[in-house]
């Protein structure tokens, strides 16, 4: 091999492996990204029921699950530690609502599962532009923020930024 093949194989190795890191660079960023703005975990349970109270009551009689409320629904939540800093506390809300419940408006289905986020703003941003069907109004709370998107099934999706 002579020094200008050598040079030239060198060079193109060389170049094949720092195109190589850029397109590796690239993928990890577009990856971390997204990963930036998904699910964090699952901020609720909700669905709803002929009689709420009654049901409530065989939730409570046969699993042991205590809740509040009235005639608008009933909810129990669930505390738990947070993983990253087990000095605070999260958790998961499980609630059944009456069948007529506004927050399930446009959903095929009587169950709604709310998820937690970190990012609200960049979450909903994230789906729209990936063709996801979601409402512009976010709603704020004493508790957190909320938006909502529809699955392709037509379920309605709730996520939750917690304050």
């Amino acid at each position: 091999m002579t020094a200008i093949s050598f040079g030239l194989v060198s060079a193109a190795l060389a170049a094949s492996f720092a195109f190589g890191m850029m397109v590796q660079a690239k993928r990890n960023s577009k990856a971390d990204a997204k990963k930036d703005v998904r699910v964090t975990g699952i901020g609720g349970v909700f669905f709803k029921a002929h009689d709420a109270m009654k049901l409530a009551a065989w939730y409570r009689e046969h699993l042991g699950i205590t809740s509040e409320g009235a005639e608008s629904g009933a909810y129990h939540e669930f505390e738990w530690l947070e993983k990253d800093d087990p000095s605070k506390t999260g958790g998961t809300v499980w609630a059944v609502f009456p069948e007529n419940a506004q927050n399930f408006v446009g959903s095929k289905s009587p169950l709604m599962i709310d998820y937690r986020v970190a990012n609200l703003e960049r979450l909903l941003a994230q789906l729209k532009s990936e063709g996801v069907p979601v409402e512009d109004k976010i709603e704020d709370a004493p508790y957190g923020r909320f938006g909502h998107a529809t699955d392709p099934e037509g379920n309605r999706i709730e996520f939750w930024e917690p304050k």
